[in-house]
């Protein structure tokens, strides 16, 4: 079987290409990259802009795939604030380069469609099913939701394998640090180390998430890519909502560091969603996956990494 994984370096990519390399030893995998990007022994790498539908469609032809994990896009929300259409543009046209490069060599590869649980907005009930209307609230979320859609109509019309993952809030070591955990973590490193003064600045610590380890996140990308049903939705969440209060309270238990906290505006979203919690139901009654990681592990694991980066630099 040949694998193909867009955005095979990101945070998720790194991820999922070990994950695949201890599960499916026999795969010949490939992953496309974006520049200098480093990746993980034993995969075959592409250096590709997928926005360019040439070279998307080269890629294709030269790999052949049997599978597609599309994880590759614009993926931090204040970011598609200050520049709306880049997101829109990378997230939607890569996919849509994908999907037409395959349909022109005769493919029907199975595609996984990584969306976001930020499609469903600010919602009234929780937890969240794949039922509840699509409310986006960023550009960011209404690239995802194009590309869920898209991926459903490609199904619909051209009989395409889509999958489609709405995943809610992943975290884990190896991510940015413009996210939120290891936006505290790497703080807490740098404070802890004395390369920052003792202010550990927020954002809005209301807000409540449904937090799941990446490392439990990829085991659900690969058992809808094999157990799934095409044309189908599936959330990808623990199915708990926490404060990120909670999450910050959690890292702070694991420094004797005396630290002071402040809210720094420029941290606050133009638009807010006070709680995410999902229901995945539908996903453990097709594949049988449950996150087996514990929350406070992952942050264990979070703050070590972003010490071992601060240590480094």
């Amino acid at each position: 079987m040949r694998i193909l994984i867009t955005g095979a370096t990101g945070f998720v990519g790194n991820i999922l290409t070990r994950h695949l390399l201890a599960t499916a030893p026999d795969a010949e995998i490939h992953g496309t990259s974006f520049g200098s990007q480093t990746g993980t022994p034993g995969i075959s790498y592409h250096d590709v802009n997928l926005v360019e539908p040439d070279a998307t469609f080269a890629l294709v032809e030269r790999v052949m795939p049997d599978a597609i994990y599309h994880l590759a896009g614009q993926a931090f929300v204040p970011r598609s604030f200050e520049n709306p259409w880049e997101t829109l543009e990378i997230n939607i046209r890569a996919q849509l380069n994908i999907i037409q490069a395959c349909l022109a060599f005769g493919l029907r590869p199975r595609l996984l469609i990584t969306s976001s649980a930020e499609v469903y907005g600010d919602v009234q009930h929780v937890p969240i099913s794949e039922d509840a209307p699509l409310r986006p609230s960023s550009p960011y979320s209404v690239s995802k939701a194009a590309q869920d859609l898209l991926g459903l109509q490609y199904f619909l019309s051209h009989q395409f394998p889509v999958l489609r993952a709405r995943a809610f809030n992943h975290i884990g070591p190896g991510q940015s640090d413009r996210f939120v955990a290891p936006a505290f973590a790497i703080q807490i490193a740098r404070i802890e180390a004395g390369q920052q003064a003792p202010t550990l600045y927020v954002g809005d610590l209301s807000d409540r998430r449904d937090f799941t380890d990446v490392r439990d996140i990829v085991r659900a990308y690969a058992l809808i890519m094999e157990r799934g049903t095409p044309g189908e939705v599936y959330n990808v969440a623990s199915g708990e909502a926490r404060s990120v209060q909670s999450l910050l309270d959690t890292l702070l238990k694991h420094t004797t560091a005396r630290i002071d906290v402040q809210v720094d505006p420029q941290r606050l979203r133009p638009s807010r969603i006070p709680i995410l919690q999902g229901d995945c139901t539908r996903l453990k009654n097709a594949t049988g996956w449950q996150p087996v990681i514990p929350f406070e592990q992952t942050l264990r694991d979070v703050l070590e990494d972003c010490r071992q980066r601060v240590t480094q630099a």
